[in-house]
């Protein structure tokens, strides 16, 4: 354990702001509370996780990168609970950041966290966030306190809250933007932080504000709030106004939701009340039992986007006015002020690459890649590449000095996982540029193709199926050396990887996206990802892909391959990738992949993940043990489930959602046969004998719970059984698809806990 709480407590007084001070000193106290046994781990777990600290998983201290990781152990004679629990081992620290904004002090301190706590490195999140990973539990008081200091907070980073909310890291930059949404974002985080109408909520919810709707940069339509900033003229006074296009019930997680309009627009005075009506009714009437549903997106599915916005207009009439609601927009408003350190410079492209020798080439391509220009002339907003999202204490501690150096440190994280330095005169880049080379920031490719996104999977997630982040490092090796990636549209594509169904690594609005399951193959578990294709990064998380195939994790690399090579032989004209999926069709892009979803014959690589040398099996393999296989019933029934859905994917391809949600269901229901039929043969192929002999033998006893979603999945095939005969939409049968997806993965796993799947 690192310096004393008490020091820090004693050395940092007067220096935190009061509230965030008294938060910390709940907290520890708290934690002592539990360590005596006065405080029940149910309790505990959600106040710790409302302070950004969770749990996270230890593969006998093996990292993807390679790197060992050591345990540090609770004193003996205290709370001790087994192994790989809170007091046992280190867990991971969220810290949130409002908008992505950060000062240079706060990245040294960053920096400083990282290395005295954790294993000196700290990651950017999808939602503009760091973590760290490795902190004990004991130290997180001294880390929350010296934040403080740098009036940063990890309160509400996780657990049923609302988390931080997150802005486009160019807004007030942006050549596309109506207006500067910082300020708005910034007088949304405060108003809600602690709040007392948002502390009794089923699940999270997480607020998004974008500058326009045709970018990507803030991911709206993903969010259980998300404000799209807009202009209108007022008919009656001829002047124009500043307001938002309001959306709600967006969500990815296992199923995606995209979210839906709520208000066209919304003015500012509006923003924070309609913010706490929303959540009075989310409060009041979201699921609280059934933690799979508890998300917003499925009290507005459930009850119509009508009957929700009915609602809360009716709450938003009996709030008591709130002077909050006008003074925190106008006090954000006059305290954020960005000015440039240095006058602008507007040298050409060419000046610029002849001024730096022998980086001539790599300097180009950062300046087409890591650069865009602003909307004030001779200024460009530079976005700091970070490989999987992680930056070193070290790199934290030359980039505050390099922001102070040329900005006004104007520094944003961003929702790719990188950092974005704002107002850098054009002049400056060149020097710039060899700055952060000489740290090694210095990488192009900022959201490009090689630009990968990541969670951190089986590093560190407990819900960790397959290695995304080694996966990831091997794909960025890869599409670096592959002759495609010269084709502008191919670097336009991103990829997006989670190492589970959940989707924090944001797979389903990827071009190319994959997620972690597990398959067994002759009796021998093998990492896979499904392969997700259709969605769509721009226009604020477009659309979102649906699973084609799954595929060995170490076969993942042909297939981007030959995805990429297939969209650049046969793309029409400017066709996007997306269009590209549709107009191919599901189809055949499963058959360009079919053969890559078996490994070769005893090649024993296949039976370990990216970045992990450990086999996922016991014992050995042996030639030829893939070829000649026995196959059970078991396997039979799970393939023939794969392939209905598929059936059902292609009737929603052509638009027919009737037969797509009834095939999602009957997939459902052919993966539940499959598992019954392992101890009664003779089960009849009527639904509703299946479905309660499965939740007889399967979910009753529990025998079907995965180790961490629970009967979460079998809820989906209750759910579509219960609904048999209602009308089905393009909408609904999308959802049913999804779900029917996840349920048959869990059979597989189930399968495979079983020992049933395959033997030779």
């Amino acid at each position: 354990m690192k310096a004393s709480n008490q020091l820090w407590k004693d050395r940092l007084a007067g220096k935190m702001p009061e509230h965030l001070a008294r938060e910390v000193d709940i907290f520890e106290t708290e934690i002592t509370l539990r360590k005596q046994g006065k405080l029940e781990e149910k309790l505990f777990a959600e106040t710790r996780l409302r302070r950004g600290a969770y749990g996270q998983r230890y593969d006998n201290g093996q990292r993807s990168d390679g790197q060992k990781v050591q345990k540090l152990n609770f004193p003996s004679g205290d709370l001790t609970k087994g192994p790989n629990t809170l007091w046992d081992a280190p867990g991971m620290q969220r810290i949130k950041i409002p908008a992505g904004g950060l000062n240079a002090e706060q990245l040294e301190v960053m920096g400083e966290l990282a290395e005295e706590y954790s294993d000196g490195i700290a990651h950017v999140t999808t939602r503009q966030d760091f973590q760290l990973h490795y902190v004990h539990i004991d130290d997180t008081p001294a880390l929350m306190r010296r934040l403080a200091a740098a009036n940063v907070t990890t309160r509400e980073a996780c657990g049923n809250s609302v988390r931080n909310v997150t802005a486009c890291p160019y807004a007030g930059v942006c050549t596309d933007e109506a207006f500067d949404v910082t300020p708005y974002s910034q007088a949304l985080a405060k108003f809600l932080l602690g709040h007392p109408d948002c502390q009794n909520f089923g699940r999270k919810f997480k607020p998004a504000f974008s500058g326009c709707a045709q970018h990507t940069c803030g991911l709206t339509g993903l969010h259980d709030l998300g404000l799209i900033a807009k202009k209108r003229v007022n008919e009656a006074t001829g002047r124009e106004e500043l307001g938002f296009e309001m959306y709600v019930g967006g969500g990815l997680g296992a199923v995606p939701y995209q979210a839906k309009l709520f208000d066209e627009f919304v003015p500012p005075t509006e923003l924070l009340p309609l913010a706490q009506a929303i959540a009075r009714v989310f409060a009041r009437h979201g699921e609280k039992k059934n933690r799979n549903r508890a998300r917003i997106k499925f009290l507005i599915q459930d009850i119509g986007i009508e009957k929700f916005r009915e609602l809360v207009r009716e709450e938003r009439k009996i709030l008591p006015f709130d002077p909050r609601w006008t003074e925190y927009i106008a006090e954000a408003q006059a305290q954020f002020t960005e000015a440039p350190l240095k006058p602008a410079v507007d040298v050409p492209e060419l000046v610029l690459i002849s001024g730096l020798n022998g980086h001539g080439t790599e300097f180009q391509k950062w300046l087409q890649s890591n650069t865009r220009p602003q909307r004030q002339p001779g200024f460009v907003t530079v976005t700091v590449a970070l490989p999987l999202g992680d930056i070193t204490a070290n790199q934290l501690r030359s980039l505050a000095d390099i922001a102070r150096r040329f900005t006004k440190e104007t520094i944003r994280t961003t929702v790719e996982q990188n950092i974005v330095l704002r107002w850098v005169s054009k002049g400056d880049l060149a020097e710039l540029y060899k700055a952060l080379h000489a740290v090694g920031l210095g990488d192009a490719g900022a959201g490009a193709l090689v630009d990968i996104t990541s969670c951190p999977g089986t590093d560190t997630c407990k819900l960790g199926i397959s290695s995304s982040r080694g996966l990831a490092a091997e794909l960025r090796k890869r599409v670096s050396e592959k002759s495609f990636t010269s084709d502008q549209a191919v670097q336009n594509l991103h990829i997006k990887i989670s190492g589970c169904f959940n989707s924090c690594g944001q797979h389903h609005v990827a071009d190319l996206g994959f997620y972690g399951v597990s398959r067994k193959i002759a009796g021998y578990a093998v990492p896979h990802f499904q392969v997700v294709l259709g969605g769509q990064w721009e226009r604020n998380a477009g659309s979102y892909g649906l699973p084609v195939v799954a595929v060995p994790s170490k076969n993942i690399p042909k297939v981007v391959s030959r995805l990429a090579e297939r969209y650049v032989a046969d793309r029409k004209g400017g066709e996007i990738f997306k269009d590209f999926v549709v107009r191919t069709g599901k189809a055949q892009l499963k058959a360009l992949l079919e053969d890559l979803t078996k490994p070769p014959a005893g090649d024993r690589s296949f039976f370990s993940d990216w970045g992990d040398p450990r086999e996922y099996t016991l014992g050995d393999m042996g030639e030829g043990e893939c070829a000649g296989e026995v196959v059970s019933p078991l396997d039979f029934g799970l393939a023939a489930a794969e392939r209905e859905l598929f059936e059902a994917q292609l009737a929603h391809e052509r638009g027919d959602a009737k037969r797509a949600g009834e095939g999602a269901y009957h997939a459902m229901v052919t993966a539940a046969k499959a598992l019954v039929q392992v101890e009664n043969s003779d089960i009849a192929n009527d639904p509703e004998q299946i479905v309660n002999e499965f939740r007889s033998r399967y979910y009753d006893t529990q025998v079907f719970f995965d180790p961490f979603a629970g009967g979460k999945f079998a809820n989906y095939l209750f759910d579509a059984h219960r609904k048999t005969g209602e009308p089905h939409t393009s909408e609904s049968s999308r959802y049913l698809m999804d779900e029917a997806q996840l349920f048959i993965d869990a059979a597989y796993s189930c399968s495979n806990r079983l020992g049933t799947l395959v033997t030779a």
